[in-house]
C-alpha cells in the first residue's frame, strides 16, 4: 500500500474535522450509536481484511476491528485520520481517494462505504475501484442518505390550511450536488442521485445486491412530531449489501 496526495476537496473536511468528531462520535450521534455501527458489525464482522472507504475519524473502522476483522481505514482528509489515530482501537489507517484505491487487485474480503459516496465527484471510479480491490465472493455495504426520500425537495409537510399532513419527495430522477448548511458556520455539498446510479453500475462490475436495509427513524427522531406514525414510516437511512459474483 501507498499514500496518494488527497483530492481537492479534502479541504472541507480538514477543517470541519473538530466538528465532526464533536457532533459524531463518542455517542454524540444516536443514528450512528445505535443503527449504522450494529448494522455496519453484524453484515461484515465475519469477514477478513475490511476497507472503510471514506473512515473520516475512524468510528465504524474501530467497531468494526472490535468485531474481528482486520481493518483498513481509508480517508482523504489528514485532520481526520489524526483524529482517527489519537483514538486507536486497531484500524490501519491510510490517507488516499476511493477513486483510486492503493491496494492490489483482490486483496480485500470486503469495503464498508458509509454516508461518504454522496461526497464523491465520480461515484462510478470509486465503484470500480471497489469491485477491482475485492476478491471474488467479496462484500461491498454501501450507506446513503435513503435517496427517495431524503432527497433535495423532500421531507414532512404540515399543511394547516388543508389539515393534511404528508411526505413530499423531490425531484427523486434528477442528479444534483446541494450544499446544505448542517450546523452554524458549517456548509456540506450532497450529491444526490436516484438508486439505478448505482445498482446499474454495480451490476455491470459483477456487484450484485443480496440484502437491503431500511431501518425505521429511531423514536428520539419523532418527538414533537406531530404525525409521528407517518414520519415513523419514512426512512432516513439506506444500506444496501453486495456481493463480488465475477461472471468470468
Amino acid at each position: 500500500m501507498s499514500e496518494r496526495p488527497p483530492p481537492s476537496g479534502a479541504a472541507l473536511w480538514d477543517e470541519h474535522a473538530g466538528w465532526w468528531k464533536k457532533t459524531f462520535t463518542h455517542g454524540a450521534d444516536i443514528e450512528y450509536e445505535r443503527e449504522i455501527l450494529p448494522l455496519v458489525t453484524a453484515e461484515l464482522g465475519g469477514l477478513g481484511l475490511v476497507l472503510d472507504l471514506g473512515c473520516g475519524e475512524g468510528q465504524v473502522a474501530r467497531a468494526l476491528a472490535a468485531a474481528g476483522p482486520a481493518v483498513v481505514g481509508l480517508d482523504p482528509s489528514r485532520a481526520q485520520l489524526d483524529n482517527a489515530r489519537a483514538e486507536g482501537g486497531g484500524p490501519r489507517l491510510v490517507c488516499g481517494a476511493g477513486e483510486a484505491l492503493p491496494f492490489a487487485g483482490g486483496s480485500l474480503g470486503g469495503v464498508v462505504c458509509c454516508l461518504a459516496i454522496e461526497h464523491s465527484d465520480d461515484p462510478d471510479a470509486l465503484l470500480g475501484e471497489v469491485a477491482r480491490v475485492l476478491v471474488p465472493g467479496g462484500t461491498l455495504l454501501l450507506l446513503v442518505n435513503h435517496p427517495m426520500y431524503q432527497g433535495p425537495g423532500s421531507g414532512f409537510v404540515d399543511d394547516q390550511i388543508l389539515d393534511e399532513h404528508y411526505w413530499r419527495v423531490g425531484p427523486y430522477l434528477s442528479e444534483q450536488v446541494t450544499v446544505e448548511q448542517v450546523d452554524a458556520g458549517v456548509a456540506i455539498p450532497f450529491a444526490h442521485r436516484p438508486l439505478s446510479r448505482y445498482l446499474n453500475p454495480l451490476a455491470a462490475l459483477d456487484l450484485l445486491l443480496v440484502e437491503m436495509h431500511e431501518p425505521p427513524p429511531l423514536p428520539e427522531f419523532l418527538a414533537g412530531s406531530v404525525d409521528p406514525a407517518l414520519e415513523g414510516a419514512i426512512p432516513r437511512l439506506l444500506a444496501m449489501r453486495f456481493e463480488h459474483r465475477p461472471r468470468r
